[in-house]
């Protein structure tokens, strides 16, 4: 119990903060940023990768790092499809093609991220000297 709150409840509130943001109309004013809308797309959709391979790391295929890598960028990625279809749905929103790409590559990009990073403590970790006293 103690793995799904720490590890998969994260997921899911983020998630649902997702949906209720892509639920509202679109700002009347965009910021005078260019692409800054993909920017967020991207940045949103590394950080639901990271924290899925987070997740994915406690379950019994955690052994197969290709496969893990695979499952969140995948479920990261077709959770910002769902996002976009949504919107299609919503007022004063529309779904746009360019917004799923910045969700796949900030997906992409949060998985590898998060996994290098992960390797790289999990290899000092292993490697730590012992002190001499």
């Amino acid at each position: 119990m103690k793995k799904i709150i720490y590890y998969w409840l994260p997921i899911f509130i983020y998630c649902l903060l997702i949906y209720i943001q892509s639920s509202h109309p679109s700002p009347e004013k965009i910021p005078p940023l260019p692409y800054i809308d993909k920017v967020l797309h991207f940045a949103a959709y590394a950080f639901l990768g990271a924290l899925l391979l987070r997740a994915m790391k406690t379950l019994r295929i955690k052994d197969n790092l290709r496969l893990v890598m695979i499952l969140s960028i995948t479920l990261s990625s077709l959770y910002g499809i769902s996002d976009e279809i949504h919107q299609y749905y919503v007022p004063y929103r529309n779904a746009d093609v360019m917004d799923v790409m910045a969700d796949i590559l900030g997906s992409i990009f949060g998985v590898y991220i998060y996994n290098f990073f992960w390797l790289e403590r999990l290899w000092k970790e292993r490697h730590k000297q012992p002190y001499n006293s």
